[in-house]
């Protein structure tokens, strides 16, 4: 049975759901099943899905059975698991839990730990504990584990303040307030006025003395910081220094280290350099992030003593100071080698071990043990294909070797890849217009595939144009890198053409769209960008006016029109940053002005200057984006100074000189 006899069974049904027609719904059900509908299992799951609440565990059960080993036979078992918790049926919780195969629910997760707890068996506080400060957003079933932990004396308030100051950290209110409840009703009327106006808060409430005061004005500096650092460090200097306990001081310093990197203000490094000595050689339960900010500000201050503590505290370069340099070579050895993508920290200590190495015997140990780590970066399997790797081969003087092609994929192996009726029945999905729900099949059928069957299942994507599923499904494979996979040609002709029109690199075209659209060419993002190059409406009218072409919104849907206004337009950004792709690429993600003002300041490294972008998914496009340009500049044969990874990013970024800006800021917000 093919989708092309019956596809309006299936979009008459998800139609139905949306309108919340049970009958209905149940009736297209039974036809899918009678017809053997290839994709009779996603009616089921929908109509099942509508009744969770009422239902018991005999219909899961029958489920489960009609369709085992599907994507929604684990996602219903996700959905029913939390409704289990719901209900506090821990035996039959227990039960489906041992099938579940996704975990990937962090709610499921807590629950699991309750149901291990209520069914008598033992649970480590610290399994607990980091369950519930992983969590993100406040949840039942979350919520319901620190308050039973806490009843049982297995957490305590020290716990609950922590949970409060990181979900406050990262701007997690519900989690906050949730655990602000936690530690009673004072705390919670406090959170309200603090996070209402902290301000007004640290002025005439904030209190020193007993450590609920204590940790309250250190919830408000934190506010206040967010949006005046220098306001929370003057309060700090005035009086919190003397009145906060010691731990809390370095917290608080360092929270205003974080919000003053974050709005790349000089002091950061100095706030920090407060917190890193009032922690001494603790180790913090600071956040990664904030860690890792400890790090881009003291590149960018030029601080590469405290880079190195900050790395230290990132990397966990204590074990080294335990077990010796050779043990901690080897591990980082190892988790650059099983390493998906390569990490930041490692380029990094590299260069802050270089940067700090003094003269003689010392120097040239601490020397080597940078060119050792950035020697295994460079020889990673994958290092061409990733931001870092290419950087550390480069940082050595070498030239980042493309990986070799791997033997062709057998008749038999892509005969396999078809047969999948997971892949299968996502790509009917996509073909019907459900991208969402064919794109979490797909990713479900790829669990346990070996590289090679990756490969042939990113071919069999490939074979269809769908170039998100062809990229995604190869870039997973460990040791085979298929670059006709991981970074294909689609609208060679078109874009090649386009791009000499505009007087661009091609190979930065083609890096953008990769990162962009994934050459789907009817993409569409959330806020309303189209097309190949995800170009917004307001910025597509304003390019085709200054290029002096007819506009409607329809025409941005065509390949063609799209992919020249998309490089008219980063040929507009590319000028007004003066030829710098790094910025251009930047502005394209998040806007002009921002750039704009990222680049005021002291005149930055490349490199350091994209560390320290603000904002996490315009930082991760911009290296993204310049690595796949460099990949595709030498797949593309444009020779060794376009593939160039330094080359591209530029010698150095700083404030721009006297000029008019050439384009308004139009993109939205990352």
């Amino acid at each position: 049975m093919s989708t092309s006899a019956s596809p309006e069974l299936i979009l008459e049904a998800q139609d139905t759901l949306r309108q919340k027609n049970r009958a209905r719904l149940s009736a297209l059900n039974a036809a899918a099943q009678e017809l053997k509908h290839p994709l009779a299992p996603w009616v089921d799951y929908w109509q099942i899905g509508q009744r969770l609440a009422e239902a018991a565990q005999p219909e899961l059960d029958a489920f489960y059975a009609r369709w085992p080993g599907s994507y929604v036979e684990d996602r219903l078992r996700n959905d029913w698991l939390l409704e289990l918790g719901r209900r506090r049926d821990w035996k039959n919780f227990a039960k489906d839990h041992a099938a579940y195969q996704m975990r990937d629910d962090r709610e499921v997760a807590c629950y699991a730990l309750l149901a291990e707890h209520f069914n008598g068996r033992p649970v480590a506080r610290e399994a607990a504990r980091a369950a519930w400060l992983a969590q993100r957003e406040a949840s039942e079933g979350c919520g319901l584990l620190a308050s039973t932990w806490l009843d049982q004396k297995q957490f305590n308030q020290a716990d609950l303040w922590l949970k409060l100051r990181l979900s406050l950290e990262s701007l997690k209110l519900p989690a906050a307030r949730q655990a602000a409840s936690l530690l009673g009703k004072p705390v919670e009327l406090a959170l309200k006025e603090l996070l209402d106006n902290p301000a007004r808060y640290m002025a005439r409430k904030a209190r020193g003395g007993p450590r609920q005061n204590t940790e309250l004005a250190t919830l408000g500096l934190m506010r206040l910081a967010a949006t005046d650092p220098g306001a929370a460090a003057e309060a700090m200097n005035k009086r919190w220094q003397r009145e906060l306990p010691q731990d809390l001081q370095a917290w608080a310093w360092a929270q205003i280290g974080r919000q003053a990197a974050f709005k790349l203000q000089a002091e950061a490094s100095d706030h920090f350099e407060r917190a890193l000595k009032l922690q001494g050689r603790l180790a913090p339960e600071w956040s990664e992030e904030t860690r890792a900010w400890i790090v881009r500000a003291a590149l960018r201050s030029g601080r590469w003593t405290q880079a190195l503590q900050g790395l230290d505290l990132l990397t966990g370069a204590d074990e080294g100071l335990r077990h010796g340099r050779e043990a901690r070579e080897a591990r980082q050895a190892r988790e650059l080698r099983e390493a998906r993508d390569l990490p930041p920290w490692p380029y990094w200590r590299a260069r802050a071990l270089l940067a700090t190495a003094a003269p003689g015997a010392a120097g040239e140990a601490q020397r080597d043990e940078a060119r050792k780590l950035l020697q295994t970066m460079a020889e990673a399997p994958q290092a061409a294909l990733h931001y870092y790797g290419r950087l550390a081969a480069e940082e050595l003087g070498l030239q980042p070797a493309l990986p070799p092609a791997p033997s062709a994929l057998s008749p038999t192996e892509r005969n396999q890849a078809q047969a999948h009726p997971g892949l299968g029945r996502a790509l009917m999905l996509i073909q019907l217009g459900l991208r969402s729900e064919g794109n979490r099949e797909w990713n479900f059928s790829l669990r346990g595939l070996n590289d090679r069957e990756l490969r042939a299942a990113a071919q069999l994507a490939c074979e269809r144009e769908l170039w998100d599923r062809c990229i995604n499904s190869s870039d997973r494979s460990r040791q085979e890198f298929d670059l006709a996979q991981r970074f294909p040609t689609p609208f060679r002709n078109a874009l090649l053409g386009q791009a000499r029109e505009a007087g661009l690199d091609p190979a930065f075209v083609y890096g953008l769209i990769r990162q962009e659209s994934r050459f789907i060419a009817d993409a569409r993002s959330s806020v309303g960008a189209t097309g190949l190059m995800q170009v917004m409406p307001a910025t597509a009218r304003w390019t085709a006016k200054k290029a002096g072409l007819s506009y409607s919104p329809e025409l941005m849907k065509t390949q063609d029109f799209n992919l020249r206004i998309g490089t008219h337009y980063l040929k507009l950004v590319l000028d007004d940053f003066g030829g710098s792709y790094a910025m251009a690429a930047a502005a394209y993600n998040a806007g002009p002005g921002r750039p704009r003002r990222w680049r005021d300041g002291p005149v930055l490294e490349a490199a350091i200057w994209a560390e320290n972008v603000p904002f996490l998914e315009t930082r991760d496009y911009v290296k993204k984006v310049l690595t796949n340009s460099a990949v595709y500049a030498q797949l593309l044969g444009l020779g060794p100074e376009a593939s160039s990874l330094k080359g591209r990013l530029g010698r150095s970024i700083g404030p721009r000189s006297a000029g008019t800006d050439i384009v308004p800021e139009e993109q939205p917000l990352p």
